[in-house]
């Protein structure tokens, strides 16, 4: 079962690094500045902790804007899917 809710940004783990495009950040910036954050990202909850693997731009956007928390799409998963992400 998928939930949408707010996760605080700072309990979201990101294992895989990334590099993003900073023009995209500041246009998603002022986007969410301006009208919020329309889209969701996707996190896995496993154990009670959560894991960002995608919206990667959304995510440090919200963060350079101090923002506390993020719109996510939840799914709770076992630890053997978490792997699989990781792998």
């Amino acid at each position: 079962m998928v939930k949408v809710q707010e996760i605080p940004l700072n309990q979201i783990r990101r294992p895989l690094p990334r590099v993003n495009d900073q023009e995209k950040v500041k246009s998603l910036m002022a986007s969410i500045g301006e009208i919020g954050q329309l889209e969701p990202i996707d996190v896995l909850e496993v154990d009670g902790e959560y894991y960002g693997f995608s919206g990667c731009h959304r995510y440090e956007a919200c963060q350079r804007l101090g923002k506390e928390t993020i719109l996510a799409r939840v799914r709770k998963a076992p630890r053997s899917v978490l792997k699989m992400h990781i792998a």
